[in-house]
């Protein structure tokens, strides 16, 4: 069975550039403290990445 992450989003989106945006977009989050799960895969991880310092991450 594949892994899951929960991926939290935790930081403001305020005055981040438009790809950042989108990316949080793409991962399905809109609001601060929103959770999303989402299959552990290397796209994911890719997204991950280029907002780390906005999201934090948990195995589920």
């Amino acid at each position: 069975m594949a892994k899951k992450l929960e991926i939290t989003l935790t930081r403001s989106l305020i005055g981040r550039t438009k790809d950042q945006r989108a990316t949080v977009e793409a991962l399905g989050l809109s609001k601060i403290n929103s959770s999303v799960v989402k299959e552990d895969n290397p796209a994911i991880r890719g997204m991950i990445n280029k907002v780390s310092h906005l999201v934090t991450v948990k195995e589920a």
